[in-house]
């Protein structure tokens, strides 16, 4: 987490090779992506893209996605959220433990 305002957040994230953020869908937060290194695969709504590093990807509430690390290298993008999706302050080195946190109602963003 980079940082985290009333109205929209900013998270790095590393997808490993063979890696993927899971499929999902945020009903009432607005998402955009940029890539930074790496290379991969952006699912949304039914439909398969390729990324890569400079490519830039707008995800509006409610759409289902998935993004895929199909490169040799780690996927490394940054992300906004808007509104914030996640707790402030929260970090987590892997999914299973930002999955386990999500479950416990330890990630939960802030409401205004």
């Amino acid at each position: 987490m980079l940082w985290t305002g009333e109205h929209a957040q900013i998270v790095v994230m590393t997808i490993p090779p063979g890696g993927e953020i899971g499929d999902e869908v945020h009903e009432h937060t607005d998402q955009i992506l940029t890539f930074v290194s790496g290379t991969g695969e952006a699912d949304l709504n039914g439909h398969t893209h390729p990324i890569e590093a400079g490519d830039q990807c707008a995800v509006p509430a409610g759409a289902q996605h998935n993004f895929r690390n199909t490169g040799e290298e780690s996927l490394v993008l940054y992300t906004v959220y808007s509104p914030p999706e996640h707790a402030i302050g929260v970090a987590f080195a892997t999914k299973g433990e930002a999955d386990a946190a999500e479950a416990a109602g330890r990630d939960e963003p802030p409401r205004h």
